[in-house]
């Protein structure tokens, strides 16, 4: 088994992994209803830390006007096969919709993302508005 496919299962059968939805804008249409880009499994991390190397103007430009409290890491899978029908990567400026348990659905918006070893590692912006 590759390494890539042993990062994938970690976060399919994490004992943390929660259901998700990812949906994708039109880029044709910014008005139109975003593509349902199917299921997968998300491990949300902790609040996402900048790197220390980052000076004041790099930590603003990054967050821009939004609240750097509501910024998490995570990692995200699809449910589907990586050779089959079906399957997706998620990019930044897709929407990732979370069951976070009784059946509340948390929104995010995918912001960044970076790989290492372990794989590829997202940052999310919270949807704070019901």
């Amino acid at each position: 088994m590759s390494a890539e496919q042993q990062h994938r299962l970690a976060i399919l059968e994490h004992p943390k992994a929660l259901n998700c939805t990812v949906y994708r804008p039109d880029e044709e249409d910014p008005e139109a209803e975003e593509l349902d880009l199917g299921d997968g499994k998300v491990v949300l991390g902790g609040p996402f830390e900048p790197p220390a190397e980052w000076d004041a103007q790099e930590r603003e430009e990054y967050f821009e006007d939004t609240d750097p409290a509501l910024f998490v890491t995570a990692r995200i899978e699809c449910d589907a096969q990586p050779d089959g029908k079906g399957y997706f990567e998620v990019e930044p400026g897709d929407f990732v919709a979370v069951l976070a348990g009784r059946g509340k659905v948390q929104m995010y918006f995918v912001y960044d993302c970076t790989e290492d070893d372990s794989g590829r590692q997202y940052v999310l912006i919270l949807d704070d508005e019901e």
